[in-house]
């Protein structure tokens, strides 16, 4: 298992700004911390300034919690791709339009200002705007019965393959015992430990000539798969499995019993 450490919450540029964000760290961290504790590896950091996108792993529905508070403890405001139906939710779709939150319709596009279907429209605004951009790159939480990341979708590298911007992956362990996956009820006490681990940048030089074709994102989306894997593996001292659990295999194999 690999080192961590408590790491004191980073001051930033972006922290130090007025924003709605200060309200909310204000209500929500200080109950958040009487749950949860942080434990970072001593090389987990992200930029303080600039856009980025982080891809983490996903095993329980607190997850987006757990990392939205890591990485303002990182020193950033943290910004995500969520469902455009929660935007619709009274109260929260305000406090997400707000945050520069970014709506993603069901076929996975995101709607331009002029409400024409845009795949890079509200991403790239937050992009100009410099701004970290949280995207699970598994799509929804992991199928995998031990809790690896599975098979991820083409979502946070398609976004970073044509932004040009960095795509850092990271990883996390700890939530499963504050939320078990599909679990309907937080367990709060004892407080529990979360781990986290940010990874460099991925080199994605290689792809940057290639023609953004399927084969193209799959191989890309690979690579950013097994850098989460193996932050987590760091996490949890142990070895993943061999081959990544792909949904689609799995209910293929499910469906061929009957």
């Amino acid at each position: 298992m690999t080192e961590t450490v408590k790491l004191r919450s980073l001051n930033s540029a972006e922290k130090r700004r007025p924003s709605l964000f200060w309200v909310l760290a204000g209500l929500i961290l200080p109950v958040w911390s009487l749950m949860v504790r942080y434990r970072f590896t001593p090389s987990s950091r992200l930029p303080q300034s600039g856009p980025f996108i982080i891809a983490p792993n996903h095993f329980s529905e607190v997850d987006p919690i757990a990392m939205g508070a890591a990485v303002w403890h990182l020193g950033r405001a943290p910004r995500f791709m969520a469902k455009a139906s929660l935007f619709k939710v009274p109260v929260l779709g305000s406090l997400m339009r707000a945050t520069g939150q970014v709506p993603v319709e069901r076929a996975g596009t995101m709607p331009s200002r002029d409400g024409q279907k845009n795949p890079m429209g509200a991403a790239a605004q937050l992009i100009e705007q410099e701004a970290a951009v949280v995207v699970y790159p598994e799509g929804t939480l992991t199928r995998d019965p031990d809790l690896w990341p599975m098979r991820g979708k083409s979502g946070a590298v398609r976004l970073a393959l044509e932004s040009g911007v960095p795509l850092i992956p990271a990883a996390h362990w700890g939530t499963e015992k504050l939320m078990p996956r599909y679990a309907k009820r937080i367990k709060p006490f004892p407080r529990k430990t979360i781990e986290v681990s940010i990874g460099e940048p991925i080199d994605l030089s290689k792809f940057k000539d290639r023609p953004l074709d399927q084969k193209t994102i799959n191989e890309a989306t690979s690579v950013l798969m097994d850098a989460i894997t193996a932050l987590l593996a760091e996490l949890r001292g142990e070895t993943p499995p061999a081959e990544r659990w792909d949904p689609s295999k799995h209910q293929q194999s499910e469906t061929g019993r009957f």
